[in-house]
């Protein structure tokens, strides 16, 4: 009985995340993006710790850069997918103003992360994520992705995995906006 009951517990969660994907997927499909529009952007909870170096890296230190903030773990799959996605826009558009910053929330802090950042090399900053810096984010799951606009202000905040060419888009559109 309990099997059955594990079974069936697992399709419906199955089934749930399979619909989440699917609508997730066919509004970028759709051409629309979910950048809030500008006068509904609430400004980014400012945080400042240190990076693997040592370096403090502040969230307020980026204003007037579009941020692409990811909250991340060594052990959660679809981060391990994203991140070099990451790299890549971070390649492609520093120059016109995007800066990202990885959160690693591995509760073993950096014991694993530096490790893994030497397996697997990250070219932005990465800091060690903790209960007080993602309360007022409402993080509950991985991965999270945050864009933030050159205010300052959450442009987009996406919860599981981004698709890549609609994120793009996002970044694309929010590098073009200017500050007033």
């Amino acid at each position: 009985m309990k099997s059955a009951m594990r079974r069936l517990h697992a399709v419906t969660a199955a089934a749930v995340l399979l619909a989440a994907v699917c609508v997730v997927g066919m509004s970028r499909v759709a051409g629309q993006t979910a950048l809030l529009p500008s006068t509904d952007r609430k400004p980014a909870p400012d945080f400042a710790l240190p990076d693997s170096d040592g370096k403090r890296i502040a969230l307020s230190q980026y204003k007037g850069r579009v941020v692409l903030l990811d909250f991340w773990a060594t052990w959660c799959t679809g981060c391990k997918v994203e991140i070099p996605w990451y790299i890549e826009f971070q390649e492609r558009y520093a120059v016109e103003g995007l800066s990202s910053i990885g959160v690693s929330m591995d509760e073993e802090g950096w014991s694993v992360v530096r490790p893994y950042l030497q397996a697997h090399p990250i070219s932005y900053p990465i800091v060690l994520g903790n209960p007080d810096l993602v309360k007022p984010y409402d993080i509950t799951n991985l991965p999270v992705t945050l864009l933030i606009d050159r205010r300052g202000r959450i442009a987009d905040a996406h919860v599981g995995m981004v698709d890549k060419d609609g994120w793009e888009q996002e970044i694309r559109q929010l590098l073009a906006e200017r500050m007033p």
